[in-house]
């Protein structure tokens, strides 16, 4: 019989770790164990009702048709004044595309500004799926070292010495997935002036912004109307399964973004559109600030109780819902780690090798995304089982 083969690119891209994690706690809760889950990036709030209940009267109005390939008009519109409201922003509608997700946002990004056979400048650590989408579009991420005590920053000084011939752009995120560090204005300004010298593009993933709880809150489009930016719905809106994220483009890249939407998605999920638009209005937005400072304070309770049980915290987590530790001084494999304080204490961590190379074995990602009360007891069983 004839062997099946599968895309040579499919072997290129490495599995989440973290899943086979979150399958054996699946497992165990399926066994009547109690699992605290703070594994998946993903808080135990869902949509603000009225934008749920938006997207109940769009499907009660029939409105579950195919929108324009680039998103709802009013949508576009909606995300533009924000972007003037909150951050002193003009974005003109036309230069935001509408997507299936972040991720949706990310795979138009590979395929309109990278070729095959170039590759994109990335911090390790990093969200591994930018990677692989490079993979998808025959191009490849070239991770740079970064160190803990500079807060997982890279040294733009050194970026000239790392751009090759078929170097073609630097990604970069903030607030991070996985340390939770916000890069400052002047950080951004630097990057994307370095990067115009060199003659690459800049993209900011901006997916967790509005979840800032030290450090400025901004968007990279207030230094430059060239940097593409990505964000989504699913983090500071609390829309995880509504799929829905957005990229901003420049001008000039607005026709090329189109076609490439219409071919990739033919248009983001139509219901998940109508209740978006709700998502911007005043009191939603304060339900949303009320539950970022509830995710600030279980930030403080999670920093002050792994500091207590000497778990050192190594990157200044000021956003996003992740602090980032460094499990050395108990493990020297932290898959291995996690499995075990999942076996015996019940608790579910991400490990590291999911965001980088560099002493990835020496990392576990917390996230604080269930309330108080768990997280405390998450640290006197993770304090019980370094004891034992």
């Amino acid at each position: 019989m004839e062997k099946h083969k599968l895309a040579t690119r499919v072997g290129q891209i490495s599995p989440f770790q973290v899943m086979e994690v979150l399958a054996r706690a699946k497992q165990l809760q399926l066994q009547g164990e109690d699992v605290i889950h703070l594994e998946v990036g993903e808080p135990d709030f869902v949509a603000v009702e009225a934008v749920a209940n938006a997207g109940v009267e769009a499907i009660q109005q029939g409105k579950t048709g195919y929108t324009s390939a680039t998103g709802l008009p009013e949508l576009k519109r909606a995300i533009s004044d924000y972007y003037l409201s909150r951050y002193q922003v003009t974005v003109s509608p036309e230069r935001i595309i509408v997507t299936p997700g972040a991720s949706g946002a990310l795979l138009l990004m590979a395929s309109l500004m990278v070729d095959s056979g170039e590759e994109v400048v990335m911090p390790d650590p990093c969200y591994p799926c930018n990677r692989h989408f490079l993979i998808q579009a025959g191009a490849k991420a070239k991770l740079i070292e970064t160190k803990p005590e500079e807060g997982f920053e890279m040294d733009l000084s050194t970026l000239a010495d790392h751009w090759g011939e078929n170097t073609t752009g630097l990604w970069l995120a903030s607030p991070s997935n996985p340390t939770g560090a916000v890069l400052s204005k002047s950080y951004i300004s630097e990057a994307w002036e370095k990067v115009s010298a060199l003659g690459g593009h800049l993209l900011v993933d901006e997916i967790y912004q509005g979840l800032v709880y030290e450090g400025e809150d901004f968007s990279a489009l207030s230094i430059a109307d060239d940097i593409f930016v990505i964000n989504s719905f699913s983090k500071y809106f609390a829309m995880t399964g509504w799929r829905l994220g957005w990229l901003v483009v420049p001008e000039w890249a607005i026709e090329g973004a189109t076609k490439l939407a219409q071919n990739l998605f033919i248009a983001a999920p139509s219901v998940s559109q109508y209740a978006a638009v709700r998502a911007f209005s005043p009191d939603v937005l304060a339900e949303c600030e009320v539950r970022r400072q509830t995710l600030n304070a279980r930030r403080l309770v999670l920093l002050e109780g792994l500091e207590a049980i000497g778990l050192p915290v190594v990157a200044p987590a000021h956003g996003a819902f992740y602090i980032y530790v460094d499990v050395s001084s108990v493990t020297q494999d932290a898959m291995a780690w996690c499995l075990a304080l999942l076996e015996q204490e019940k608790v579910a961590l991400t490990p590291g090798a999911d965001f980088g190379i560099k002493d990835a074995h020496k990392y576990v990602r917390f996230a604080y995304t269930c309330d108080e009360a768990r997280l405390q007891e998450a640290l006197a069983r993770i304090a019980r089982f370094m004891a034992s």
